[in-house]
């Protein structure tokens, strides 16, 4: 069944190929881009049809109507900026080769991404990567175990953990003084396993020492004087492995994730956690709440028996 007959003042239908062949001489776009570029723009041309609109002469309203379809159905905010960006250069196109005398994609908001919710490990897991890491022998155990005990008791980035000065921990055993963005210090506290973990490793540091002394916590032959962000990524990488964790949901920084998300679990306060994270905003820091709102609402999906019932 043939489309609706073209609007007055609409450009013609030749319009969309036009636009497909202007991406390949013009820009040399590949074969599967040019195909993902034919279905995004059928795929609104095909909804403004069912409203007796044509794609070449759609307005601002139509076009945010279809958007506004895309959301209500359900579609990935970002599969739907993915669209707009299609619609946006093929009004572009016809502007500036003249089919039209403006273009109604000027006005469209961006359809809102979202904030991807942080991964993180269970309280078990974590405890299983430190069983882990006490298993292993001599002072690379020692230093292990007490890089881990430090990450998970503070939350420090990974830059932050391994460029350590030793004076961090020189002062009161009870907190660390860290140095992190901006160059702005904060205090964090110790837990007992923490101040436990630092003792023991101060006892073999010497063993990883290249000079007589250094400034830093953990000290290495690396470039940097201590040990890199690779190499605890490595290491954490073979303590995930051998606790039976898949080592794609390791890393320094789901460590952090899971000191965040451990501490509001137990009851502390959304301003507490973002000083001792060093975020500036603490709308960085709630983005925390909406893991422990997702993590209730699959509980409650997956184990309230009236979740179960069929309806």
């Amino acid at each position: 069944m043939p489309g609706p007959a073209p609007l007055p003042g609409a450009a013609p239908d030749f319009t969309v190929e036009a636009f497909l062949e202007m991406l390949v001489a013009e820009r040399g776009v590949s074969r599967n881009t040019l195909d993902a570029y034919r279905r995004d723009l059928a795929d609104a041309g095909g909804w403004l049809a069912g409203r007796k609109r044509a794609l070449a002469s759609a307005d601002s309203d139509d076009l945010r109507g279809y958007l506004d379809g895309l959301e209500r159905a359900g579609m990935a905010p970002r599969t739907a900026a993915r669209r707009l960006s299609a619609l946006r250069q093929f009004y572009r196109f016809l502007y500036a080769d003249g089919h039209r005398g403006d273009d109604p994609t000027t006005v469209l908001d961006a359809p809102r991404q979202g904030r991807p919710l942080p991964k993180i490990l269970s309280e078990a897991e974590v405890d299983a990567l430190l069983d882990t890491a006490r298993d292993v022998d001599g002072p690379e155990g020692v230093r292990l175990v007490c890089l881990l005990e430090v990450l998970y008791a503070t939350g420090l980035r990974v830059s932050e953990l391994v460029g350590l000065p030793f004076a961090a921990v020189a002062r009161d055993p009870r907190v660390l003084i860290v140095r992190g963005k901006g160059d702005k210090e904060r205090m964090v506290p110790l837990t007992d396993a923490a101040m436990t973990a630092i003792a023991d490793y101060k006892a073999v540091r010497g063993v990883f020492l290249t000079t007589k002394s250094s400034p830093f916590l953990f000290p290495s032959r690396a470039a940097e004087g201590h040990l890199t962000r690779r190499r605890f990524g490595q290491l954490l990488d073979e303590v995930a492995l051998e606790a039976g964790i898949d080592r794609k949901r390791v890393s320094p920084h789901v460590l952090r994730h899971a000191f965040a998300t451990h501490l509001l679990d137990h009851g502390a306060d959304l301003r507490s956690v973002q000083q001792m994270l060093g975020h500036a905003d603490i709308s960085t820091t709630q983005i925390y709440t909406h893991v422990l709102a997702e993590r209730l609402r699959t509980l409650v999906e997956n184990h309230h028996p009236l979740a179960q019932r069929q309806g």
